[in-house]
């Protein structure tokens, strides 16, 4: 079964933070550079792929090509939503058709 159409699916989660530290890899080669070690240049192309794959995790975000201009209106609009509904809530609360419970 579909879910229905008001709800979108959950984004993947985030990698853990340290798939985005590219120190290691560098402190890695500073290493194998002092060393004379022939290892380098596969630490170098792990360095590369992991720019890659950051390259393409940035492009896959949400959001990415919106512009700063039409974040900020997009902000504005859900600010004003939140105001609305802020204000109808405050206003069937005034209606006293709902009991809240005392504690």
């Amino acid at each position: 079964p579909e879910p229905p159409a008001e709800q979108k699916p959950l984004p993947p989660l985030p990698p853990a933070q340290e798939e985005f530290s590219f120190l290691p890899l560098v402190h890695d080669i500073i290493k194998c550079m002092d060393k004379d070690s022939q290892d380098v240049h596969q630490v170098l192309n792990e360095l590369k792929n992991k720019f890659q794959e950051m390259r393409k995790l940035i492009s896959s975000m949400p959001g990415i090509g919106v512009s700063p201009e039409q974040q900020q209106q997009q902000l504005q609009n859900l600010r004003e939503q939140v105001r609305t509904k802020n204000e109808l809530l405050q206003k069937y609360k005034s209606l006293c058709m709902f009991e809240i419970p005392k504690e």
